[in-house]
């Protein structure tokens, strides 16, 4: 599989390529699907969430597949109820209510399990299958919150205070399990999507937000990929969670966010989801210029810096998937633009 070559750091003709939301609400088979299927519905029935996993795998030559789910899946195997309107809302806990959640019940989201191993039997050898679940942190956000913030100030006091170690060690716990269920179900490779990581200043994270996603990545037996947007504060320390690979965003071109994360590890993006917003020719240059940025150091994996937007252009998808597909790292133009 090219995604699992890229990150070993292997020396490849060209990167993987896969997107963050790749199946989802640009895609009109999946507004389709979605017109006789609730969101909630969708990711609880397997034949409905496998069959939208693998629709952009249809139209695009894509090196892996990304189960459908959310990152608030796992609480239901936790006894919490999550209402989608269309972000999550539930009602919000305390610290010590989150410390002292039920044991993690993998019967409860055995419908994702189903998926995972749906998706890997549908695609070929040479397409990782990607798992995924939410940071430890920005799960707690949302369960101290009740719902997405503008601020998140709830959350980033509680970090100041007694007991949220106790908090983030329960959620890192019922992470970790639940992501060893998706690989034994078949995943290659699992990501942890930290969103509201980047919230946080560098001693606060790595005081209390470090540990707990460590936690949730050990002892899975597969290549790990952990992601903070918005998080370039954090890139130096950010190693310490002992992950395969590291996504960034936007924010830096990537060959700047490579050389603060160390050589070492394998990067994964990092191209504006905007720019798919504007038309196939500033694609394709955009896109050449990430590959041009990141050709000098193997064990790249491209992506978006964020996740596709539900307005973009199925064409302008395909001018970034064919840009990258054709990309040859010992071309011309890639040793005349590579900047490492």
């Amino acid at each position: 599989m090219r995604l699992l070559a890229a990150l070993r750091g292997e020396r490849l003709d060209r990167p993987p390529i896969w997107f963050m939301r790749q199946a989802g609400r640009y895609l009109p088979e999946y507004r389709e699907l979605r017109e006789r299927c609730s969101f909630v519905e969708a990711m609880r029935r397997p034949d409905v969430a496998v069959e939208i996993t693998l629709q952009p795998l249809r139209r695009f030559p894509l090196d892996a597949a990304i189960v459908f789910a959310d990152i608030m899946t796992p609480l239901e195997a936790l006894g919490i109820e999550v209402d989608f309107d269309p972000g999550p809302r539930l009602q919000p806990l305390s610290l010590d209510q989150v410390a002292h959640l039920p044991a993690f019940r993998p019967e409860a989201v055995g419908h994702v399990a189903a998926t995972v191993a749906g998706v890997r039997a549908e695609v070929g050898a040479d397409v990782a299958v990607i798992g995924f679940a939410g940071g430890p942190a920005t799960v707690l956000a949302y369960l101290l919150e009740g719902s997405g913030s503008r601020h998140f100030s709830e959350f980033r006091r509680a970090l100041h205070t007694p007991g949220v170690d106790a908090a983030l060690g329960r959620l890192a716990e019922a992470t970790r399990r639940y992501l060893r269920m998706q690989v034994e179900a078949g995943a290659d490779v699992v990501q942890l999507f930290d969103s509201w990581a980047g919230a946080l200043s560098v001693d606060v994270y790595r005081r209390h937000v470090i540990p707990a996603a460590r936690a949730a990545l050990a002892d899975l037996d597969v290549p790990t990929i952990y992601f903070a947007p918005a998080a370039s504060h954090l890139l130096e320390v950010m190693p310490e969670i002992g992950a395969t690979a590291y996504g960034v965003d936007w924010r830096l071109p990537i060959d700047e966010a490579w050389r603060r994360l160390g050589r070492s590890h394998p990067v994964q993006g990092n191209l504006d989801p905007a720019v798919l917003l504007t038309d196939p020719p500033t694609v394709a240059a955009a896109t050449t210029h990430v590959l041009e940025r990141a050709s000098g150091v193997d064990g790249h994996v491209f992506n978006l810096g964020h996740g596709i937007l539900p307005t973009t252009p199925v064409d302008n998808v395909a001018a970034m998937v064919e840009t990258v597909v054709g990309w040859d790292r010992s071309s011309t133009a890639a040793t005349k633009g590579a900047s490492a």
